[in-house]
């Protein structure tokens, strides 16, 4: 298969990163027959520096053209960089927000997986993360209360603020639908968080998504209100695979998933449109303090390139195959400096590429 990618090395750590990802995707065609062709793209502080903006009509015009696009991580130190001397709408982050909404990204996927190798890294009791967990939250990421109206008026010498929550039934069903979708490559379960007992929002959101799952008989779905979701994270991970949810529930869930893995640096993501293009990334910031030392764990951006194949290509087995590569590598006990333990072998980021795409077989 011929694949055209585009690539966003990003700032900070983003191209040290991104190059080890574009190394094992490379080892990936060879074994398994695919062809390349990389289109580079700027964004964030890499496009300041160049253009004077952070994101260009150039650049959504190429990424547009890309079958998908792998990104590093975009931004740098908010109290040293020029870039956070320019206004808001010019710093590097407003390009990254710019580039989803013109690529249309409405379906952000975030796994949360816990390594049996990394366990002592979770902060839960070992007992209940036994023999680790693997969910996908897929979260809603242009609508909701984020995207309402809002305004902050004065009523009777009173200053007061007003956050709409809107979601269509077409919103509800785009996302329901990429969710089952995704169930059905995994273990077909999905859990679809809400707060029905309360808000109008949620009670459509449940009735869409109860219309959905009848389209797919193979998938077990299961209602579950946020504040209980929330509780259940830390109690029994392992009951969850596929998290579906709006917007302000799967910002706040995702955190928590992240945070129960215990390494942000191990953890991969993607935002997808109604097509098969999705802009695939670690789930992790730039990390200006170590950029340059070669010491920054590759590992979620090398799985988001997996991602990538298993969702814009139905690259299944070669996606397999990099998530097997990576838990061999850490069950040989090599580890990066931030997911280091005592009696295992610490090396950095190429290193790390290295290991991985000799275990791709």
């Amino acid at each position: 298969m011929q694949l055209h990618i585009g690539v966003i090395r990003g700032d900070g750590i983003g191209p040290e990163i991104v190059t080890e990802a574009v190394k094992v995707l490379n080892r990936v065609g060879e074994v398994y027959g695919h062809t390349y062709s990389f289109e580079e793209l700027l964004l964030g502080g890499a496009s300041i520096d160049v253009h004077g903006v952070p994101l260009t009509d150039e650049t959504i015009e190429k990424a547009k053209s890309c079958d998908a696009v792998l990104m590093g991580s975009i931004g740098g130190d908010a109290k040293t960089s020029p870039w956070y001397q320019l206004e808001p709408s010019k710093r590097p982050e407003a390009g990254l927000l710019a580039i989803r909404k013109a690529l249309n990204l409405f379906a952000n996927l975030r796994p949360a997986v816990l390594y049996d190798e990394l366990k002592g890294a979770c902060p839960l009791k070992e007992e209940l993360t036994e023999g680790g967990f693997d969910m996908m939250i897929m979260r809603e990421l242009t609508g909701g209360l984020y995207f309402g109206e809002r305004k902050t008026v004065e009523e009777a010498g009173v200053m007061t603020a007003y956050d709409s929550l809107t979601y269509s039934e077409t919103e509800i069903r785009r996302i329901a639908k990429r969710a089952f979708d995704i169930a059905m490559k995994r273990s077909k379960k999905v859990t679809s968080v809400d707060k029905a007992n309360v808000l109008d929002s949620s009670r459509l959101w449940r009735k869409v998504t109860e219309e959905v799952a009848k389209d797919y008989p193979e998938v077990t779905l299961e209602n579950m209100l946020v504040d209980n979701c929330a509780m259940q994270l830390v109690k029994n991970p392992k009951q969850f695979d596929v998290i579906l949810t709006e917007n302000m529930f799967g910002d706040i869930l995702s955190d928590e998933a992240s945070m129960v893995t215990g390494s942000i640096g191990m953890l991969a993501s993607a935002s997808l449109n109604e097509t098969k293009f999705g802009l695939y990334e670690p789930s992790g910031g730039s990390a200006p303090d170590i950029a340059g030392k070669g010491i920054a764990n590759p590992i979620a951006t090398i799985l988001s390139a997996a991602m990538m194949l298993r969702f814009s290509f139905d690259l299944d087995k070669e996606a397999d195959a990099i998530e097997k590569a990576v838990d061999l590598v850490l069950k040989d006990g090599y580890r990066t400096i931030d997911i280091m333990s005592e009696g295992k072998e610490q090396i950095g980021t190429a290193k790390m590429g290295d290991l991985i795409c000799e275990r791709i077989q």
